[in-house]
Order: structure tokens, then sequence, then C-alpha cells
């Protein structure tokens, strides 16, 4: 079983910094942050004949799984679908990490 666990969250632009600062009171200790766009046809409009697409961010955030339950209920409770950052998040198990302190392959080798 996987001692670590990958956030990922998808969520409005301009709703990082508050669902980091939320992530960190529920113990995350950093994440990421990446620039996105939707594709989905709701998110798609016209103006002047071009196509303008929702602009998204992506944040992972990679924690011990103790702290994932946690950090996922404050993403829904502060950048969710019922909010104005209208996100969503999911989790993915990581079998080894390396260059942080949560780094696992020293472990292995001994």
């Amino acid at each position: 079983m996987s001692k670590f666990e990958l956030i990922v969250a998808i969520i409005n632009k301009d709703y990082a910094s508050n669902l980091m600062e939320a992530a960190r009171e529920a113990g995350a200790k950093g994440g990421t942050i990446l620039n996105a766009r939707g594709t989905g046809d709701h998110s798609v409009e016209k103006l002047f004949g071009l196509t303008l697409q929702q602009e998204k961010e992506v944040v992972l955030i990679l924690t011990e799984v103790k702290h994932k339950i946690d950090i996922m209920k404050s993403i829904i409770e502060t950048a969710g679908l019922n909010t104005l950052g209208r996100g969503i998040c999911f989790s993915m198990p990581v079998e080894d990490v390396i260059g942080t302190t949560f780094s696992t392959l020293d472990e292995k080798e001994e």
C-alpha cells in the first residue's frame, strides 16, 4: 500500500491561492499550480467569431496518505462545484518519491 497520494484539483482561474491556503491549514506542505483550459462544450463561448474557453488552474499536491481526506475536504469546501471556484478533485496513489522531504527511494535500498 502506498504511503503517499497525489491530489489533483481542477478549478476556475484565480482560485488556486484560496485553495492552497485551505489545503495548508489541512496539512498540505505545498503544491504546484498549472495553467489550463477547459474543453467541454458548456465552457466554450463565441465572441466576435472567436472561440473562448474557460481558463482553469490545476493544483497538484503531494501528501502523505494520513492527510489526504482532510486536504480534499478543505479543497471542496473552498473551491468545490458549489463555489465560484467550480472545482473538482481526485487523488492517485504514488509509489515512489524522490527529491523532496518525502523521498522513499533511499528507504527501499536499505
